[in-house]
């Protein structure tokens, strides 16, 4: 399906074809770990990557492709693999460019899993991450080094819903050549589509808003097709001859789908992480809707940020939808339609005024999660973000007097008035 289509389409046809076997119009749920192959010379071409087709499930599955090409598309990307969670698609992204001694320069506001994930787990595969504030750009450029093979953000970052410069850290990346990675989990393609300001891969925790009804978990890699990764000796797994496949050389070979043809014929191979198929069928299902709902979302959460703002039992709020936001002017550029339903509340009684304000609220659910339909609520100085030391929570927006906020698309005075009882009990 072209991309001349607009958004709403998209994300309703891309990718789906009725079946030819039944002419269900649905995607079918194609629960099945092998197919057949129609001969030896036929088996022979697939294993070798002489031809395209489904060999195994954990590597190629016909509902997963329908994800990835509709994912692709929605972001304008030439390709994307889907897997088994978001945090597998932040390994899937970097596994082919890093190596033991490699690092990544990455923002300090980030989730706090993937702050965990990037200052403390990927040391075990001899990598290292530098964390920076990418506010200052200066400071971006200058942890920059010969040994750097990435540099990863977030379009809006969790918890606090801040807006990236994307445009500016993707000039940065381009002077040093290597690629961008960027996040897109709390902005959607809907809000914000990355490889249009620089990204080289766009990464989704589809579990978030793609699916949006809290069912499943799934990741996905995004590749924008525009890197050249034989243009340096820094990306020997695209550019350099492969054992495992004879020699064949992945950027010389399939040219804008390179990182896509590695991302499953080494990654998923090899990794394993694999996304079953009817979490495939769920996210397709969400996706369908995704246009209406991120509407509402962002409506509701630029209502209620706005109420809680001019609220004397709180002290600040992130949201960068707000007039008074620092990022409110990026916003304009970089997510046109909005700034998504992701926000902290700080409020003056520090600690345990926002432990009693989870306690007391009963429309928002209190849960590890975010992108939902229903409004979510946590504190992530005591769970997402627990990991941290102080001044790493602090420096990702989730210091010990901050409440993370997701809106979701239930009535908005609802959701006001829940806020208004709990802050009440917050600061008796």
């Amino acid at each position: 399906m072209t991309k001349a289509y607009g958004f709403d389409t998209l994300q309703i046809h891309a990718g789906a074809r009725p079946d030819p076997a039944t002419g269900a119009r649905q995607t079918p749920i194609y629960q099945t770990t092998a197919y057949v192959f129609r001969d030896a010379d036929h088996a022979a071409a697939l294993f070798n990557l002489q031809e395209v087709g489904y060999i195994y499930s954990r590597l190629t599955n016909p509902t997963v492709a329908v994800l990835q090409e509709r994912i692709a598309t929605l972001e304008g990307g030439a390709g994307a693999v889907c897997c088994s969670s978001g945090h597998a698609a932040q390994i899937m992204a970097l596994f082919p460019l890093m190596a033991p001694g490699r690092n990544i320069v990455a923002s300090t506001r980030l989730y706090g899993g993937t702050l965990t994930q990037f200052s403390q787990t990927i040391k075990r595969f001899g990598w290292s991450a530098k964390l920076v504030d990418f506010d200052d750009l200066a400071a971006v450029e200058a942890a920059i080094d010969g040994d750097t093979r990435a540099v990863f953000c977030e379009s809006i970052a969790n918890p606090g819903g801040y807006i990236t410069d994307l445009d500016a850290i993707a000039a940065i990346s381009n002077r040093h050549g290597i690629p961008l990675i960027v996040d897109n989990t709390s902005a959607t393609p809907w809000l914000c589509r990355p490889i249009e300001h620089g990204a080289t891969l766009v990464v989704h925790s589809t579990t978030k808003y793609l699916t949006g009804n809290g069912t499943v978990t799934g990741g996905c890699v995004v590749d924008s097709g525009k890197f050249d990764w034989s243009a340096s000796d820094k990306f020997p797994s695209l550019s350099a001859p492969e054992p495992a496949y004879h020699g064949l050389k992945f950027h010389e070979t399939f040219g804008s789908l390179a990182f896509t043809f590695h991302g499953i014929a080494i990654g998923l191979r090899d990794l394993g992480m694999t996304m079953n198929p009817q979490g495939a069928h769920y996210t397709l299902m969400g996706i369908e809707t995704l246009s209406l709902r991120m509407e509402r979302h962002v409506a509701n959460a630029k209502r209620i940020a706005n109420w809680l703002e001019g609220d004397a039992r709180v002290e600040k709020v992130t949201y960068a939808g707000l007039a008074s936001s620092p990022y409110h002017g990026r916003m304009a550029r970089i997510c046109p339609k909005g700034a998504g339903a992701l926000f902290t509340i700080a409020l003056k009684g520090g600690y345990d005024a926002c432990v009693k304000l989870v306690d007391s609220l009963e429309i928002f659910s209190h849960v590890a999660n975010l992108g939902d339909t229903r409004s979510l609520v946590i504190h992530p100085a005591s769970t997402t973000h627990r990991q941290l030391e102080l001044d790493q929570q602090i420096k990702a927006g989730a210091g010990p007097n901050v409440v993370r906020l997701s809106i979701g698309i239930e009535d908005a005075e609802d959701l006001i008035a829940d806020l208004d009882q709990a802050l009440s009990k917050a600061s008796a």
